[in-house]
């Protein structure tokens, strides 16, 4: 039997796997799970848990947390509650602990993502830093060999030039810490040549043109290029295209979210690919999923946090020395 989301049942994700399995081998990262009060949160935190990724933190109101546990059958009393009243006082509170250096890491759970978003940008208290935040999905697709990363589909609606380069720098740190042997981005947008009449390869031709001048490392970019072209070998040969990008990304940059969005929705509909969720750009990860993930999905973006707050500690230890 199949579904129109996943495909055949069972299907599965070796990228994940490989995904989770690289970061059951760290320390796990004390996370908040942030109004854990359905079975899908506390699912996903506990999964994440029993691989070894994560040491949930619980943030919420008590007796709706463990209600939703016990009607889940779920067993969470080794875990640290952290009392909340509503959803709100749940992400404010859990913003306050990676304020006070208690948890490395902040996981979504049964509230609204702007509820927890509001706290983590607000101006007193809140957790941002000099980088634009912005939303990775981290697809593993059927079919394709390697993890493909596309941003920003959930966060910046229509971000500028320099907006669209924080979002390049975040997603090339996640690829990094996820240790792509090779970091090759993408900037799409609906033709592969400059053109006035599309502002999007505009903006394509001086993210690269940035990146040759050093404002933005660690990666080869290239683009503007059409998503034919960026991800098959075969399309990019049939225009001509030869660069260390075209035909092999790995990160998809997208024009707006209204692209980003539609793009990670059919490759989930209609080609049976899973989307793990992380936002970038604050003082910590921050693990954000839908509760029509699978559980194997909800892993996916802890360990992808896991793996990015181990790539940070490495990186300070390194400037400190």
């Amino acid at each position: 039997m199949a579904d129109a989301r996943t495909g055949p049942k069972l299907q599965r994700h070796d990228k994940y796997e490989q995904l989770v399995e690289m970061s059951r081998h760290l320390t796990p990262v004390t996370t908040a799970v942030v109004h854990p009060c359905d079975q899908p949160s506390l699912e996903g935190a506990i999964e994440a848990q029993r691989n070894g990724l994560i040491a949930p933190i619980l943030v919420g109101p008590p007796k709706r947390i463990r209600d939703a546990a016990a009607a889940a059958g779920l067993d969470i009393g080794l875990f640290e509650v952290v009392e909340s009243a509503h959803s709100h006082e749940s992400a404010t509170k859990a913003v306050a602990l990676v304020m006070a250096g208690r948890v490395e890491a902040l996981m979504k759970g049964s509230l609204h993502t702007d509820e927890l978003m509001n706290a983590v940008v607000a101006r007193e208290g809140g957790i941002r830093t000099e980088r634009r935040l912005s939303h990775c999905y981290v697809m593993d697709v059927p079919g394709h060999p390697v993890p493909l990363i596309i941003t920003d589909a959930a966060v910046n609606i229509a971000p500028d030039l320099e907006e669209k380069a924080d979002i390049v720098r975040n997603a090339i740190d996640l690829a990094r810490a996820m240790r792509f042997p090779e970091v090759r981005v993408a900037i799409l947008s609906a033709i592969e040549t400059v053109s006035a009449k599309v502002p999007s390869t505009i903006d394509a031709a001086a993210l690269c043109k940035m990146a040759d001048r050093g404002q933005i490392t660690g990666a080869i970019l290239d683009g503007p290029l059409a998503l034919d072209n960026a991800i098959n070998p075969e399309a990019a040969a049939v225009k001509h295209i030869v660069s260390g990008v075209a035909g092999k990304a790995n990160i998809l940059v997208v024009p707006d979210l209204e692209a980003g969005n539609m793009l990670a929705k059919s490759l989930s509909f209609l080609a049976g690919a899973d989307a793990a969720g992380i936002v970038l750009g604050a003082r910590v990860p921050i693990i954000l999923t839908s509760r029509a993930d699978s559980l194997l999905t909800r892993v996916a973006s802890a360990a992808a946090a896991v793996l990015l707050v181990h790539a940070r500690r490495v990186h300070t230890a390194a400037v400190l020395h």
